[in-house]
């Protein structure tokens, strides 16, 4: 175990003996720190967080901290969860669940890039990247392998779905939908598939799925269709591979601020 003698290690923290633990950093009583866990000079871990193997915390980064919604109540335990592997770079912040048990997750593989916010009870999926300055309000979800563009605002309680590609400086107000490129401030468009990541993903993505999003994207967006019809003719007529059972799902189970 590599703990600088300048770091603030509490009495009940839970260390791997092959993390480390920089000058400066901070560790609450109740944190867990992993193997292979590298905590730079000033970082902070409270609360009742979990960093999986092989994080690593920059300089003023601030994880576990209580949350900032008015709703928590003294004596609530919440908890911050951070899978193995992720990067949490320069004075990010990720705060703890609202209501007494509940949590924050953040997946692995991620990397949350400087001065990024992620708030109460927000659930991010595997292998999510967000640029510098990302604000996440409370309650949001973030599927797997989605890339969130640089002082992107997310509105709380919505969604953003796999594989999906939210410009930077967007205002996102209603979910961001699967496979797809959304972007804009006061009016937010779905701009087209995000070919980009699903060529990137060869072993993701089957020819056919590829091809069968593709349709999927003009149905919904290039057709001038009603939503429900072209949802209907996607499950009729489109291959019903996993990618577009998802898609389908994510429409269906849309956040109270409906899909984009």
């Amino acid at each position: 175990m590599a703990i600088h003698p300048l770091a603030f290690v509490c009495e009940g923290a839970q260390i791997h003996p092959e993390a480390e633990i920089g000058p400066f950093a901070y560790v609450g009583p109740n944190a867990v720190i992993g193997r292979g866990v590298k905590l730079h000079h000033h970082a902070t871990v409270e609360g009742h967080t979990t960093l999986g193997e092989e994080c690593e915390i920059f300089p003023q980064a601030c994880v576990g901290t209580k949350t900032q919604d008015l709703k928590w109540r003294p004596g609530n335990i919440t908890c911050v969860e951070v899978g193995p592997r992720t990067v949490i770079r320069e004075c990010a912040t990720i705060h703890q669940g609202t209501a007494d048990g509940s949590k924050t997750v953040i997946g692995s593989d991620c990397l949350i890039m400087a001065y990024c916010h992620v708030a109460h009870g927000c659930v991010l999926g595997d292998h999510v990247i967000m640029s510098n300055g990302v604000q996440i309000a409370g309650e949001c979800v973030i599927e797997h392998n989605a890339v969130i563009g640089g002082t992107t605002a997310i509105l709380q309680f919505t969604h953003v779905g796999a594989f999906a590609m939210v410009g930077g400086g967007t205002q996102l107000r209603k979910d961001a939908p699967p496979y797809m490129v959304t972007m804009g401030v006061e009016n937010l468009v779905v701009r087209g598939l995000n070919s980009v990541a699903i060529r990137r993903h060869p072993d993701a993505f089957s020819p056919e799925a590829f091809g069968a999003l593709k349709d999927a994207y003009q149905f919904l967006y290039s057709e001038g269709l009603p939503r429900s019809a072209a949802l209907e003719r996607i499950a009729k007529e489109l291959p019903q591979c996993p990618e577009i059972r998802h898609l389908l799902d994510f429409y269906a189970n849309a956040s109270k601020h409906g899909v984009v």
